[in-house]
């Protein structure tokens, strides 16, 4: 549960979205672009891409109906699909409970002028991946490791690749949101999707 990227600054109400696209079109933000081949898993309200992994928009569900403590089965592939990946995102919201929890100062920074506040966020987070790495036996950490997360939607480090040049980052850019990578994201999502249902199915019988 460590940040691998961390965008600060901008006011509580401003749109995920817009936060979000603005991280990632801004080569000053310096954004850690996956490795070829790899991808971050986004919720639905981000657009697909070459290195964005969205679940299916048109399936809604209530996700704690598929908790361990559930007997409901998935109907679908895309149901089913949509269940895992959100299961994998709660890792993001276990992250940030324990950030929180850790460091009440979080939620109580208005005292504090703004360009303060970037930096507070900053340490604090890069305090949190320093303890997860050095102390396997933080509390915190334990208690929210298998904590189930009651949310039917999700709501939703490193900064930057000091390797890969502005040009090449750009370039980088432009070919991850291109149409095509959509597309092509798209058809792996599709794939990925009716293989986990063949393989659900398989091990019913």
């Amino acid at each position: 549960m460590r940040f691998t990227y961390v965008h600060s600054g901008w006011e509580g109400s401003a749109n995920d979205s817009r936060v979000f696209e603005e991280a990632i079109k801004d080569l000053k933000h310096g954004f850690p672009w996956p490795p070829e081949g790899s991808y971050y898993l986004v919720d639905s309200r981000y657009s697909i891409g070459a290195s964005f992994l969205p679940p299916h928009k048109a399936t809604r569900y209530h996700a704690q109906e598929f908790m361990r403590r559930s007997t409901r089965q998935p109907k679908s592939g895309k149901e089913l699909f949509s269940y895992r990946h959100f299961s994998l995102l709660m890792v993001i919201e276990r992250a940030l409970g324990v950030l929180k929890a850790r460091f009440p100062i979080l939620s109580s920074m208005v005292k504090y002028k703004q360009y303060r506040q970037r930096l507070v966020v900053f340490a604090c987070c890069a305090l949190h991946n320093f303890i997860s790495i050095n102390n396997r036996r933080d509390v915190l950490f334990n208690t929210w490791e298998n904590l189930d997360v009651d949310r039917d939607d999700m709501q939703t480090g490193n900064n930057g690749n000091s390797l890969e040049s502005s040009a090449s980052a750009k370039r980088r850019q432009v070919r991850e949101m291109s149409n095509a990578s959509k597309r092509a994201m798209g058809e792996f999502r599709d794939d990925m999707t009716d293989h986990m249902w063949e393989e659900y199915v398989r091990r019913q019988h």
